[in-house]
């Protein structure tokens, strides 16, 4: 049988608005560009071209990878993923339910009755503000047990309050004057203060004393700073000058006889955090502590977070090797892992019920694949319709027909001879 050569054939309008066929594959198809009236005065100036001097790189034809992403490489891709963070979830969540905690809010309890609806009043006041608490040990806790102070909606990163600072003076001893970006707290009664601005003003100051069995737990407050803040940020010939000497005193107050380098309280206070829910690291208990014992707690309850109703926790923890208690890591893994293992699954059995045809780079050497764009209702809805037709097949143009319910005057479907 005779090889004909089929196209893909559409109405055009021509420049004397009557309609003809055009061959898209044809090098004779009339265009814009070709033809005009304007093309047959050879001898017409031609503009100066702005278009770009031709290279490879920047027209983008660059030697590239591109890879196909066919079924199996996706699930492959996505089983691969689900395998590896599943395990890492797991482990992460039992490490994280590993850790001991013990949270006790305390900033209501120890406040009298008396003055239960007037707080701030009673912090502002020289009334006693110590009190008393009791915490039950429900797992064994291994030493050593960290214990941190947490504070709720306080704003350590706002940002007048983060710049309220002269890392210069708390490094250095010539630069104790340097109190620029130290407003509001710069000056008290003429003098420079150091540490000034903010922050070391705002220090956090409830105390925490600890018993058990009528006998003291005592609580190491040596190395829970960052050794890189103690050598590089704080001066050790630093010493506090004219602190919290003001009508208004902030919070804690500092022994004048000892370096900045060494009051770790402050170097832990001065690194602000990013959340406006924290814990700042008080000390470390050296000692173990076994399931039901009771913990008597004396604190003082100094802090003034009833201004802008924060929340004071004294919190006892231990650590693993992950860390502190944190199942978000855990469960974010388990999550991923999961949705991949999901998608994975759903793609075999969509893979295997319906198989997709993928061309390959040599699969493409002998296949041609149209796109074409047609209405199918009165509303012009287009639909992209793709076509795989083997060469010189009629085989594959009868199915595609049939396939694709090609009865439409408007598209020519033929082979490419």
């Amino acid at each position: 049988m005779q090889d004909t050569k089929h196209v893909f054939q559409t109405d055009v309008m021509s420049d004397n608005g009557k309609a003809e066929k055009v061959d898209p594959m044809s090098s004779s198809t009339p265009s814009s560009s070709a033809g005009g009236v304007g093309s047959a005065d050879s001898a017409a100036p031609r503009r100066n071209s702005k278009r770009p001097k031709y290279s490879k790189f920047t027209q983008q034809e660059l030697p590239a990878c591109k890879p196909i992403l066919t079924p199996r490489w996706v699930i492959s891709a996505f089983m691969l993923v689900s395998i590896v963070f599943i395990p890492i979830g797991v482990v992460s969540l039992f490490a994280s339910r590993d850790v001991v905690e013990i949270i006790d809010r305390y900033e209501t309890a120890c406040v009298p009755d008396g003055y239960k609806n007037d707080k701030v009043t009673f912090i502002q006041s020289n009334l006693t503000k110590q009190c008393n608490r009791t915490l039950t040990v429900k797992k064994r806790m291994k030493k050593p047990i960290y214990v941190y102070y947490q504070l709720d909606n306080f704003y350590q990163n706002h940002r007048r309050y983060v710049k309220s600072r002269s890392d210069s003076q708390l490094k250095e001893n010539s630069s104790w004057d340097d109190v620029s970006s130290c407003k509001p707290e710069d000056m008290s009664n003429g003098q420079p203060i150091v540490p000034c601005g903010l922050i070391a003003w705002s220090l956090f100051n409830d105390t925490y004393s600890f018993s058990l069995n009528n006998q003291q737990l005592v609580v190491n407050k040596k190395g829970i700073s960052w050794k890189s803040d103690r050598d590089s940020k704080f001066g050790k010939d630093v010493f506090p000058k004219n602190f919290q000497n003001g009508t208004l005193k902030g919070g804690a107050t500092l022994n004048s006889s000892i370096p900045l380098s060494e009051q770790e309280d402050l170097i832990v206070w001065m690194r602000t955090a990013a959340l406006p829910t924290f814990r700042k690291l008080y000390g470390k208990i050296e000692q173990d502590l076994q399931p039901n014992d009771q913990i008597l707690v004396t604190l003082d309850n100094n802090y003034n977070t009833y201004s802008f109703n924060g929340k004071k926790k004294l919190v006892l923890s231990t650590t693993s090797w992950l860390g502190g208690k944190n199942d978000f890591l855990g469960i974010a893994y388990l999550t991923v892992g999961g949705l991949c293992f999901f998608l994975a699954l759903s793609f075999t059995v969509v893979y295997l019920v319906k198989p997709s045809i993928v061309l390959s780079p040599s699969f493409k050497q002998h296949f041609q694949v149209y796109l074409f764009f047609f209405p199918l209702n009165l509303k012009a809805t287009r639909r992209p319709i793709v076509f795989v037709m083997e060469q010189k097949s009629r085989r594959t143009l009868s199915n595609a027909r049939r396939t694709w319910n090609l009865s439409s005057p408007m598209v020519t479907v033929g082979l490419m001879g």
